[in-house]
């Protein structure tokens, strides 16, 4: 139980320590308009994640399907099966930890209380479609919550864009509802 909660929370400060490091990116011409994607959905399988926090690492591997500018979920499969999943819309972010039937449900100021910088769904869009500044193939971020030093490295692999993804909402009927506060 309590290495499930280290994963949870390890890999959701993850999460939000990509987010949190991402700008959006920009095209460099006259009026300096920010780009938009071209894409309508996106695949990325097997992604390898590693969070090190007070230098502690671990790694996993994930899938990140986004369907744009409404769902973007992420798998998170460190025993090869998915054991933890957030769902990130333009409104809230969703936590579901399939080991122990818990999920947590947050809107980004709920979350942006507890983080420096802020997060938004435009962000979590970019990482989750390798859509970064930092290019396509890694993502190495350093950030602080609280007294807490975290580092997160993600290996992209390539990624799939206007396929069929079967990116939906879990059911959360069956998990039992818990305050986000626990997994902070």
């Amino acid at each position: 139980m309590l290495k499930e909660k280290k994963y949870i929370i390890i890999l959701l400060t993850g999460l939000v320590l990509v987010s949190c490091g991402v700008k959006k990116k920009v095209v460099s011409d006259q009026s300096s308009a920010v780009s938009e994607p071209t894409w309508h959905t996106c695949l990325i399988q097997n992604a390898k994640a590693t969070v090190t926090i007070h230098g502690e690492k671990v790694s996993a591997s994930v899938t990140m399907q986004t369907v744009r500018d409404s769902l973007a979920v992420i798998s998170v499969m460190p025993l090869g099966m998915e054991v933890i999943r957030f769902e990130a819309t333009p409104l809230e972010l969703i936590g579901i930890n399939k080991l122990d039937g818990t999920y947590a449900t947050a809107t980004y100021a709920e979350i942006n209380r507890r983080l420096v910088p802020t997060i938004n769904w435009d962000i979590i869009q970019q990482v989750c479609s390798a859509e970064l500044p930092t290019g396509d193939e890694k993502a190495h971020l350093q950030y602080r919550m609280g007294d807490k030093p975290i580092e997160l490295i993600i290996t992209y692999p390539k990624r799939k864009l206007d396929v069929p993804v079967r990116a939906t909402h879990l059911p959360t009927g069956k998990y039992q509802k818990i305050d986000i506060s626990r997994w902070l």
